[in-house]
Protein backbone atom coordinates (compact mmCIF):
# COMPACT_ATOMS: atom_id res chain seq x y z
CA UNK A 1 0.00 0.00 0.00
CA UNK A 2 1.45 3.16 -0.60
CA UNK A 3 1.32 4.94 2.44
CA UNK A 4 2.66 8.60 3.48
CA UNK A 5 5.03 8.83 6.19
CA UNK A 6 3.69 11.93 7.68
CA UNK A 7 1.20 14.70 7.01
CA UNK A 8 3.37 17.73 7.83
CA UNK A 9 6.09 16.38 5.81
CA UNK A 10 3.94 17.09 2.39
CA UNK A 11 5.63 20.11 0.99
CA UNK A 12 8.52 19.88 -0.83
CA UNK A 13 11.52 22.24 1.11
CA UNK A 14 11.67 26.07 -0.14
CA UNK A 15 14.87 25.30 -1.73
CA UNK A 16 14.24 21.97 -3.47
CA UNK A 17 16.94 21.77 -5.68
CA UNK A 18 19.26 19.19 -3.60
CA UNK A 19 16.46 16.69 -3.29
CA UNK A 20 16.16 13.72 -5.48
CA UNK A 21 13.33 14.08 -7.19
CA UNK A 22 15.49 17.32 -8.53
CA UNK A 23 18.13 14.85 -9.25
CA UNK A 24 16.20 12.36 -11.14
CA UNK A 25 14.61 15.33 -13.18
CA UNK A 26 18.40 17.02 -14.00
CA UNK A 27 19.82 13.56 -14.82
CA UNK A 28 16.92 12.61 -17.05
CA UNK A 29 16.55 15.52 -19.09
CA UNK A 30 20.38 16.05 -19.63
CA UNK A 31 20.19 12.04 -20.67
CA UNK A 32 17.21 12.32 -22.65
CA UNK A 33 19.17 15.16 -24.66
CA UNK A 34 17.21 17.50 -27.26
CA UNK A 35 14.42 15.04 -27.56
CA UNK A 36 13.06 16.40 -24.33
CA UNK A 37 12.29 19.40 -25.70
CA UNK A 38 9.54 17.98 -28.73
CA UNK A 39 7.95 16.09 -26.24
CA UNK A 40 4.17 16.94 -24.81
CA UNK A 41 1.20 15.36 -23.42
CA UNK A 42 -1.18 13.71 -25.42
CA UNK A 43 -3.53 11.88 -22.53
CA UNK A 44 -3.39 12.25 -18.69
CA UNK A 45 -6.02 10.43 -15.95
CA UNK A 46 -5.91 11.49 -12.48
CA UNK A 47 -7.61 8.50 -11.41
CA UNK A 48 -8.61 7.69 -7.66
CA UNK A 49 -5.91 4.95 -6.77
CA UNK A 50 -3.32 6.47 -9.14
CA UNK A 51 -2.48 8.89 -12.38
CA UNK A 52 -1.41 8.12 -15.49
CA UNK A 53 -0.12 10.13 -18.62
CA UNK A 54 0.97 9.28 -21.99
CA UNK A 55 3.35 11.23 -24.51
CA UNK A 56 3.71 12.19 -27.77
CA UNK A 57 6.42 9.86 -28.52
CA UNK A 58 3.86 6.71 -27.07
CA UNK A 59 5.69 6.04 -23.82
CA UNK A 60 3.50 6.09 -20.49
CA UNK A 61 4.35 6.81 -16.97
CA UNK A 62 2.60 6.13 -13.75
CA UNK A 63 2.58 7.54 -10.13
CA UNK A 64 0.38 6.86 -7.29
CA UNK A 65 -2.85 9.33 -6.58
CA UNK A 66 -1.89 10.91 -2.78
CA UNK A 67 -5.94 11.68 -2.37
CA UNK A 68 -5.68 11.22 1.33
CA UNK A 69 -2.91 14.05 1.43
CA UNK A 70 -4.85 16.61 -0.52
CA UNK A 71 -6.83 18.73 2.51
CA UNK A 72 -7.74 21.25 -0.46
CA UNK A 73 -9.67 18.37 -1.75
CA UNK A 74 -12.88 19.35 0.26
CA UNK A 75 -14.74 21.76 -1.77
CA UNK A 76 -14.75 22.94 -5.61
CA UNK A 77 -12.77 26.00 -4.72
CA UNK A 78 -9.82 24.96 -3.39
CA UNK A 79 -9.50 21.76 -5.05
CA UNK A 80 -9.37 23.92 -8.44
CA UNK A 81 -6.34 25.00 -6.66
CA UNK A 82 -4.69 22.01 -5.94
CA UNK A 83 -5.37 20.18 -9.16
CA UNK A 84 -3.41 20.35 -12.78
CA UNK A 85 -5.37 22.87 -14.76
CA UNK A 86 -8.42 20.19 -16.34
CA UNK A 87 -8.46 20.58 -19.89
CA UNK A 88 -5.24 22.31 -20.69
CA UNK A 89 -3.04 19.38 -19.63
CA UNK A 90 -3.55 17.88 -22.99
CA UNK A 91 -0.32 19.47 -26.06
CA UNK A 92 0.81 20.99 -22.65
CA UNK A 93 4.95 20.58 -23.25
CA UNK A 94 6.55 17.95 -21.18
CA UNK A 95 9.11 20.67 -19.47
CA UNK A 96 6.10 22.42 -18.54
CA UNK A 97 4.74 19.92 -16.69
CA UNK A 98 7.89 19.16 -15.21
CA UNK A 99 8.10 22.70 -13.19
CA UNK A 100 5.37 21.16 -10.45
CA UNK A 101 7.91 18.79 -9.55
CA UNK A 102 8.44 21.96 -7.29
CA UNK A 103 5.01 22.54 -6.38
CA UNK A 104 3.91 22.22 -2.78
CA UNK A 105 0.08 20.96 -4.05
CA UNK A 106 0.38 17.22 -4.16
CA UNK A 107 -1.75 16.59 -6.95
CA UNK A 108 0.20 18.75 -9.66
CA UNK A 109 3.68 16.80 -8.10
CA UNK A 110 1.90 13.68 -8.71
CA UNK A 111 1.43 14.61 -12.66
CA UNK A 112 4.75 15.76 -12.62
CA UNK A 113 5.99 12.78 -11.78
CA UNK A 114 4.26 10.44 -13.65
CA UNK A 115 5.30 12.44 -16.66
CA UNK A 116 9.06 11.95 -15.29
CA UNK A 117 8.80 7.96 -15.16
CA UNK A 118 7.31 8.45 -18.90
CA UNK A 119 10.59 10.09 -19.41
CA UNK A 120 12.33 7.25 -17.71
CA UNK A 121 10.34 4.60 -20.03
CA UNK A 122 11.47 6.61 -22.86
CA UNK A 123 15.15 6.15 -21.89
CA UNK A 124 14.49 2.66 -20.88
CA UNK A 125 13.07 1.93 -24.85
CA UNK A 126 16.29 3.98 -26.37
CA UNK A 127 18.84 2.82 -23.85
CA UNK A 128 18.12 0.08 -21.68
CA UNK A 129 18.33 0.49 -17.93
CA UNK A 130 21.71 2.68 -17.27
CA UNK A 131 24.93 1.33 -16.63
CA UNK A 132 26.17 -0.69 -13.04
CA UNK A 133 22.51 -1.80 -12.87
CA UNK A 134 21.16 -5.40 -12.75
CA UNK A 135 17.61 -6.15 -13.35
CA UNK A 136 16.18 -8.63 -10.63
CA UNK A 137 12.57 -8.79 -11.90
CA UNK A 138 9.45 -8.31 -10.29
CA UNK A 139 9.74 -8.72 -6.66
CA UNK A 140 11.80 -6.30 -4.70
CA UNK A 141 12.12 -7.74 -1.38
CA UNK A 142 14.52 -10.88 -3.50
CA UNK A 143 16.72 -8.31 -4.33
CA UNK A 144 17.04 -6.94 -1.01
CA UNK A 145 17.26 -10.56 0.49
CA UNK A 146 20.23 -11.58 -1.17
CA UNK A 147 22.25 -9.36 1.35
CA UNK A 148 19.61 -9.98 4.45
CA UNK A 149 20.96 -11.75 7.14
CA UNK A 150 18.76 -13.06 10.13
CA UNK A 151 20.14 -10.18 12.84
CA UNK A 152 19.20 -7.42 10.11
CA UNK A 153 16.41 -4.93 11.42
CA UNK A 154 14.23 -3.97 9.09
CA UNK A 155 12.39 -0.69 8.91
CA UNK A 156 9.29 -0.78 6.24
CA UNK A 157 7.88 2.78 6.06
CA UNK A 158 4.09 2.23 5.06
CA UNK A 159 2.34 -1.15 4.82
CA UNK A 160 3.58 -3.61 2.58
CA UNK A 161 1.52 -6.79 3.01
CA UNK A 162 3.84 -9.24 1.33
CA UNK A 163 7.23 -7.69 3.01
CA UNK A 164 5.13 -7.78 6.31
CA UNK A 165 4.22 -11.77 5.98
CA UNK A 166 7.99 -12.56 4.32
CA UNK A 167 9.87 -10.74 7.18
CA UNK A 168 7.41 -12.78 9.58
CA UNK A 169 7.93 -15.77 8.02
CA UNK A 170 11.57 -14.94 8.04
CA UNK A 171 11.59 -14.48 11.80
CA UNK A 172 13.17 -11.05 10.88
CA UNK A 173 13.16 -7.77 13.15
CA UNK A 174 11.37 -5.49 12.10
CA UNK A 175 9.16 -2.25 12.31
CA UNK A 176 6.51 -0.86 10.25
CA UNK A 177 6.39 2.91 10.51
CA UNK A 178 2.84 3.55 9.20
CA UNK A 179 0.67 6.90 9.46
CA UNK A 180 -2.59 5.26 9.39
CA UNK A 181 -2.32 1.87 12.08
CA UNK A 182 -6.11 1.25 10.82
CA UNK A 183 -4.31 -0.55 7.58
CA UNK A 184 -2.84 -2.79 9.79
CA UNK A 185 -4.22 -6.48 10.67
CA UNK A 186 -4.08 -7.59 14.30
CA UNK A 187 -1.50 -9.50 14.25
CA UNK A 188 0.55 -6.45 12.35
CA UNK A 189 0.36 -4.42 15.13
CA UNK A 190 2.89 -5.34 17.36
CA UNK A 191 4.98 -4.21 14.35
CA UNK A 192 3.89 -0.50 14.38
CA UNK A 193 5.47 2.22 15.14
CA UNK A 194 4.00 5.81 15.04
CA UNK A 195 5.20 7.45 11.76
CA UNK A 196 6.37 10.75 13.79
CA UNK A 197 9.10 8.19 15.33
CA UNK A 198 10.97 7.88 12.36
CA UNK A 199 14.34 8.95 13.73
CA UNK A 200 14.38 6.86 16.44
CA UNK A 201 13.72 3.80 13.78
CA UNK A 202 15.77 4.53 10.91
CA UNK A 203 19.09 4.99 12.01
CA UNK A 204 18.58 1.43 13.72
CA UNK A 205 17.86 -0.14 11.09
CA UNK A 206 19.79 -2.44 8.50
CA UNK A 207 17.78 -2.39 5.89
CA UNK A 208 15.51 0.71 5.01
CA UNK A 209 12.17 0.12 2.68
CA UNK A 210 10.02 2.49 1.82
CA UNK A 211 7.28 3.85 -0.49
CA UNK A 212 7.86 5.57 -3.74
CA UNK A 213 4.78 7.90 -2.33
CA UNK A 214 7.63 9.33 0.54
CA UNK A 215 9.15 11.07 -3.53
CA UNK A 216 5.44 12.80 -3.25
CA UNK A 217 5.49 14.02 0.23
CA UNK A 218 8.46 15.12 0.34
CA UNK A 219 9.96 13.06 3.20
CA UNK A 220 11.99 10.46 1.12
CA UNK A 221 15.68 12.73 1.74
CA UNK A 222 15.02 12.65 4.91
CA UNK A 223 14.59 9.06 5.83
CA UNK A 224 17.76 8.51 3.55
CA UNK A 225 19.41 11.10 5.70
CA UNK A 226 18.58 9.19 8.47
CA UNK A 227 20.76 6.03 7.59
CA UNK A 228 23.38 4.85 8.95
CA UNK A 229 26.53 3.33 7.43
CA UNK A 230 26.47 0.48 5.40
CA UNK A 231 22.88 -0.04 5.56
CA UNK A 232 20.39 -0.84 2.53
CA UNK A 233 17.85 1.26 1.32
CA UNK A 234 15.08 0.04 -1.00
CA UNK A 235 12.16 2.29 -2.76
CA UNK A 236 9.15 0.45 -4.13
CA UNK A 237 6.30 1.07 -5.92
CA UNK A 238 4.53 2.72 -9.42
CA UNK A 239 5.61 6.04 -7.91
CA UNK A 240 9.56 5.07 -8.41
CA UNK A 241 11.48 6.49 -11.35
CA UNK A 242 13.41 3.84 -12.73
CA UNK A 243 16.38 5.49 -13.62
CA UNK A 244 18.95 4.17 -11.13
CA UNK A 245 22.20 6.97 -10.56
CA UNK A 246 20.82 9.50 -8.59
CA UNK A 247 19.33 6.77 -6.21
CA UNK A 248 22.31 5.52 -6.12
CA UNK A 249 24.33 8.51 -4.93
CA UNK A 250 22.08 8.66 -1.67
CA UNK A 251 22.39 5.12 -0.97
CA UNK A 252 19.58 3.68 -2.09
CA UNK A 253 20.67 -0.05 -3.35
CA UNK A 254 17.29 -1.16 -4.58
CA UNK A 255 15.05 0.47 -6.79
CA UNK A 256 11.07 -1.43 -7.79
CA UNK A 257 8.81 0.26 -10.03
CA UNK A 258 7.04 0.04 -13.43
CA UNK A 259 7.28 0.16 -16.87
CA UNK A 260 3.96 1.13 -18.68
CA UNK A 261 4.07 -1.47 -21.89
CA UNK A 262 0.29 -0.25 -22.89
CA UNK A 263 -0.48 3.22 -22.48
CA UNK A 264 -3.76 3.56 -23.58
CA UNK A 265 -5.23 0.52 -22.30
CA UNK A 266 -4.14 1.99 -18.76
CA UNK A 267 -5.62 5.66 -18.60
CA UNK A 268 -8.91 4.33 -19.69
CA UNK A 269 -8.39 1.78 -16.40
CA UNK A 270 -7.59 4.64 -14.47
CA UNK A 271 -10.15 6.93 -15.85
CA UNK A 272 -12.53 4.04 -14.38
CA UNK A 273 -11.06 3.62 -11.43
CA UNK A 274 -8.76 1.32 -11.63
CA UNK A 275 -6.54 -0.48 -9.42
CA UNK A 276 -2.66 -2.25 -9.44
CA UNK A 277 -5.35 -5.46 -9.79
CA UNK A 278 -6.90 -4.59 -13.04
CA UNK A 279 -3.12 -3.72 -14.45
CA UNK A 280 -0.67 -5.34 -12.94
CA UNK A 281 1.01 -7.64 -15.16
CA UNK A 282 -1.42 -7.07 -17.85
CA UNK A 283 -0.48 -3.22 -19.09
CA UNK A 284 2.11 -2.94 -16.38
CA UNK A 285 5.07 -4.51 -15.87
CA UNK A 286 6.86 -4.48 -12.30
CA UNK A 287 10.52 -3.83 -12.58
CA UNK A 288 13.38 -4.49 -9.71
CA UNK A 289 16.96 -2.13 -9.88
CA UNK A 290 19.81 -2.86 -8.19
CA UNK A 291 23.18 -2.07 -8.01
CA UNK A 292 25.26 -4.27 -9.20
CA UNK A 293 27.97 -5.33 -6.84
CA UNK A 294 31.41 -3.30 -7.05
CA UNK A 295 29.78 -0.09 -7.51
Amino acid sequence: METLLSPSRRAMPEDASGTLLAALHRAIVEALGPEVETLTIERAVLGVFFTGVKLSNGAGGLCATPIKSVPEAVCCPSSAHAMPTPGKITGRPVQQILGDLYRPQDLRRTLAIATLNALAETLWRRDGPAAGVEVMGEDGFEALALALEPEHRVALVGAFPPYMKELRRRKQPFNILELDPAVLKPDELPFYVPADRAAEIVPKADVLITTGTTLINGSLDGLLGMLKPGAQAAVIGPTATLFMPPYAQRGVTVVGGTRVHDPDTLLTLLAEGGSGYHFFEKTVERVTLRVSQGQ
